[in-house]
């Protein structure tokens, strides 16, 4: 059962996160003109970076112990299935948002030109879509049995 609720208490500390980074801090942040909107994403991505990868591998891990472990050989897939939903975020941010990350991190904020807007407003969109993986992964969590 431990594994379990780690599983679902990591899954939703990320999605937590994320909420806040998709409806509170990035929408903040398109309000600044376009450097200091770069100067302040560079470092504030640099550091989610790590704190949103480590959960998203962390509860991936947590679901499927808790798969093979928690429930004494009664296995339910939906462990199987949050973990993939949440670790999913991984190859997603590398093949659909890295792209984007490197245009913005290459940027200058004292000359931003007119493609950083529309990059960060694209950012957004996929954070967004990050969002949704992990309240997929915490939903499973959830209706799997505890």
């Amino acid at each position: 059962m431990i594994f379990g609720l780690l599983a679902l208490t990591l899954a939703a500390l990320f999605t937590g996160a994320s909420i806040y980074v998709s409806v509170v801090e990035h929408p903040a942040r398109l309000t600044l003109p376009d450097g200091p909107l770069l100067t302040e994403w560079k470092p504030a991505y640099q550091t989610a970076t790590y704190m949103q990868g480590g959960l998203a591998i962390a509860a991936a891990v947590m679901g499927l112990l808790a798969f093979f472990f928690d429930w004494r050989w009664n296995w339910d897939w939906k462990w199987i299935i949050g973990g993939a939903l949440i670790v999913a975020n991984w190859p997603f941010t590398l093949y659909a948002i890295m792209p984007t990350n490197t245009k913005l991190m290459a940027a200058d904020p004292a000359n931003p030109g007119t493609e950083v807007r529309p990059l960060m407003v694209r950012w957004g969109w996929l954070h967004a879509a990050r969002t949704a993986l992990g309240a997929l992964a915490t939903l499973f969590f959830i209706a799997a049995p505890f």
